[in-house]
């Protein structure tokens, strides 16, 4: 199964139709968004685009292929323009024998075992930190930071690759 993984749109309709066009030419079968989806939070800056209600209406029509961790900016009024559920806090997807933890990441860290994948957003900022548990971060989609390119996560056959929105490969860990 091939999944493309997000975080962190923050309302911007304009990044929202550009993942979507990357969820497109990946030809994923599901869309992970690790949160923070309509709202831009009192500590960030206005993203470029943004207009949360386009950005909820362009999801829906992805709603079929979308799972959805709530982030920190998520809200129960998002919920209700949005025509998905969005989770509390974690989920799990089992593909290939791994067991993948998604989470925004501004909670405490579940009790992992030593092959599980934990996938966050949350910091704007990719990672790739091998712990007693792989914890891996696309970074934002549409507020990157630390000098870093606005992207996602493309998981196929137990690889996570890192791209930038324009698909540009960048960095990758097998598991």
């Amino acid at each position: 199964m091939k999944l493309l993984i997000a975080s962190d749109l923050h309302g911007s309709a304009k990044y929202c139709r550009a993942l979507l066009a990357a969820f497109e030419r990946e030809k994923a079968e599901k869309l992970l968004l690790l949160g923070d989806i309509l709202y831009h939070g009192p500590r960030n800056p206005l993203p470029d685009g943004y207009a949360p209600q386009e950005a909820a209406e362009l999801l829906s029509n992805y709603k079929t292929k979308i799972m959805c961790v709530r982030g920190n900016c998520d809200s129960e009024v998002d919920q209700m323009v949005l025509a998905f559920p969005i989770t509390p806090d974690y989920a799990l997807v089992s593909v290939d024998g791994v067991n993948i933890y998604l989470s925004h990441g501004h909670r405490e860290v579940p009790p992992l075992c030593e092959d599980d994948v934990y996938i966050t957003g949350h910091t704007h900022v990719p990672l790739i930190e091998k712990r007693s548990f792989l914890h891996l971060n696309p970074g934002s989609v549409s507020l990157p930071k630390e000098a870093s390119e606005r992207g996602y996560i493309v998981y196929e056959n137990r690889t996570f690759t890192f791209k930038t929105l324009d698909g540009r490969e960048y960095k990758q860990v097998t598991v």
